[in-house]
């Protein structure tokens, strides 16, 4: 059975090496995701030279005496080569796939990348309470991301989609204050096992950025190549007005381009744009912030 899964997630892994492009008659969204991966990387002058794929099963649940269901993680990891650069991308993605007689038969994602919000209370402006100064450390914030983008810090709660607190914690870690406490519709702050909205929620935290004037905050930028390392991007997969997931930029390509790691769909060093994401659609939205601090040109 390992074996099987094995081969099938190496077998997707090779049609980006070789730059195999598809015939994708079904209209599969998976399918359609490699092809945007593989497009975006002929635009970038970006080769795929090698990759591997690792699996491990988490659960196998015998549904008949002939059918059976496993849930497993598969560790995706592929190098990248950009003129002189090299770097690797990982990312974690967590399946089903059923097996007839020890065969398989089908094999599918399980995990969504575009965030539910879990509310529509809306971020209101906070108190403006004298701060000291906020200094933001980048590169505090761009280890914590390296560090954790793959596992959980016990210090936090954590939830089943983590995007939006991953990126919370990364700007904790970078010297960012929480604030707003107990209010969950103000500031931003996790604490006594409980949070506000702007924590966890992708749009409430887009609206925080966009607001916020004191402590953290940020500029919106109008391209990905003005954001530095331990900046956010958020992302309206559908184009609604609607913000369902965030990132951080922890390095940029050859092309000055944003590099990010992520949760939920536990990714790291993967292209901003999110192309490759079955969440993507063509009316997909960005908003790109750039984090300020006390030290920021005015």
């Amino acid at each position: 059975m390992k074996q099987q899964l094995t081969k099938i997630s190496e077998a997707r892994l090779q049609m980006l090496i070789n730059a195999k492009h598809i015939k994708n008659e079904r209209n599969d969204q998976e399918l359609q995701a490699i092809e945007r991966k593989l497009q975006s990387a002929q635009k970038r002058k970006t080769e795929i030279i090698k990759g591997n794929s690792k699996i491990q099963i988490i659960n196998l649940e015998k549904r008949t005496d002939h059918f059976k269901e496993a849930i497993y993680a598969c560790h995706n990891k592929w190098l990248h080569k950009q003129k002189d650069l090299f770097y690797l991308e990982e990312r974690i993605e967590y399946r089903k796939a059923s097996f007839y007689q020890d065969e398989l038969v089908d094999d599918q994602l399980v995990t969504s990348e575009g965030e539910k919000d879990i509310s529509d209370i809306p971020v209101s402006e906070e108190l403006r309470n004298k701060e000291t100064d906020f200094r933001y450390d980048r590169m505090a914030a761009v280890q914590y991301a390296e560090r954790w983008w793959n596992s959980s810090n016990p210090q936090y709660k954590n939830f089943d989609v983590n995007c939006t607190n991953f990126i919370s914690q990364c700007l904790h870690a970078g010297g960012a204050r929480m604030r707003g406490y107990p209010n969950r519709s103000n500031g931003w702050w996790m604490q006594s096992n409980n949070w506000s909205y702007s924590w966890t929620v992708a749009h409430s935290m887009k609206t925080f950025l966009s607001n916020s004037r004191t402590g953290l905050r940020a500029e919106v930028v109008s391209s990905p190549e003005q954001l530095m390392p331990g900046d956010v991007i958020c992302y309206d997969f559908q184009g609604d007005g609607r913000f369902d997931h965030t990132t951080f930029v922890v390095a940029k390509d050859e092309e000055n381009m944003p590099l990010v790691n992520a949760q939920t769909y536990n990714s790291r060093m993967r292209y901003w744009a999110y192309e490759d994401s079955t969440a993507y659609t063509p009316n997909i939205k960005y908003a790109f912030f750039r984090i300020l601090d006390d030290t920021s040109s005015k």
